[in-house]
């Protein structure tokens, strides 16, 4: 029991602390909103897709509802500038938080779940990153919204990596779905899920794919 809060507190102090530093980013050296935002994005989730392997799942269901009480409160009086401050439509940090609690619902097992959170946090990180540096010349519009040709093959190539490790190490034998089904429908889902959307599309799908395919 001891053990377990204070592997809580900790997992809560380390997000708290990723969040602290990319404030101080977003309000000392007045860097661009959108890398502190996908700063956050990436850190924070990639290390989430890791708590079913010492958390177990009512602590992640409940710190998932702390996340998302305390985003609310942060968009409502605008306290974290470095996560609200992208000018566009999107609830995208709410339904990260929210999608957290679900998968750990869904999901039930820890490969699933990290699988689905780095799909999210890495994927979706990386396809940004390569959008904003090689996406310039080979844009399209999905529903209004630009995408880039380079920025979405960077994400099929990280989702199927992911899927890659997840087949190697957890345990559930080979499986074309989890190999390349989940990278091409994880993509889909980025491209098409607009408005934030996609944190809580993307996982819901990888999840769904890997439970049915174990």
């Amino acid at each position: 029991m001891i053990l377990s809060i204070l592997w809580t507190l900790l997992s809560l102090g380390a997000v708290f602390f990723i969040l602290y530093f990319a404030e101080r980013g977003a309000r000392a050296r007045h860097l661009h909103p959108e890398l502190t935002r996908k700063f956050v994005h990436v850190t924070v989730g990639t290390f989430v897709a890791f708590w079913p392997f010492y958390l177990s799942w009512r602590i992640i269901a409940s710190l998932s509802l702390l996340f998302m009480v305390a985003i609310a409160v942060s968009m409502r009086y605008e306290i974290l500038r470095s996560i609200h401050s992208v000018q566009r439509t999107t609830r995208g940090e709410l339904l990260f938080a929210l999608s957290i609690g679900l998968i750990a619902l869904l999901a039930t097992n820890k490969w699933v779940f990290m699988a689905s959170i780095l799909n999210l946090s890495l994927g979706d990180g990386v396809a940004a990153l390569v959008g904003i540096l090689k996406g310039e010349g080979n844009e399209y519009k999905i529903f209004g919204h630009t995408k880039s040709r380079a920025g979405t093959i960077a994400f099929l190539v990280t989702s199927l990596c992911i899927s890659i490790f997840y087949v190697v190490f957890s345990g559930s034998g080979f499986s074309w779905a989890a190999l390349l089904l989940v990278p091409v429908l994880a993509a889909v889902t980025e491209n098409i899920a607009i408005n934030g959307t996609d944190n809580l599309a993307i996982p819901v799908v990888v999840a769904l794919l890997l439970t049915n395919s174990l």
